[in-house]
């Protein structure tokens, strides 16, 4: 068996977290980085803090607050066909000539 097949183990391996804690444990590295400990976590905590790095938590409270204005969360082919239906319906609305132009201007006048 060969003596360089197994990487070095350090026993005392330094981990860092974050928030500042620090700590050791058995790795094959001899420091380790880490975004969140059991110093920090929010289940060990008790706070409310959400843990997010993709931003997968602001886009679904954005849905959300969406959802609450709407009245109902539309899928991107619904929001598309909506917002197609609104530009066809302003198109409809705006005057076709100088005429109908010229008489709206009147009118508000």
């Amino acid at each position: 068996m060969k003596a360089t097949g197994h990487p070095t183990y350090y026993p005392e391996a330094k981990v860092v977290c974050a928030c500042g804690n620090t700590f050791t444990a058995g790795s094959t590295k001899p420091e380790i980085r880490v975004e969140i400990c059991a110093k920090c976590h929010p289940f060990f905590t008790g706070e409310m803090r959400f843990v997010d790095t993709l931003g997968r938590v602001e886009r679904f409270q954005q849905k959300q607050a969406l959802r609450q204005t709407q009245g109902k969360l539309l899928s991107k082919k619904a929001q598309k066909l909506l917002k197609k239906k609104q530009e066809e319906a302003e198109e409809a609305a705006r005057p076709k000539t100088i005429r109908e132009m010229l008489e709206r201007v009147q009118a508000k006048a």
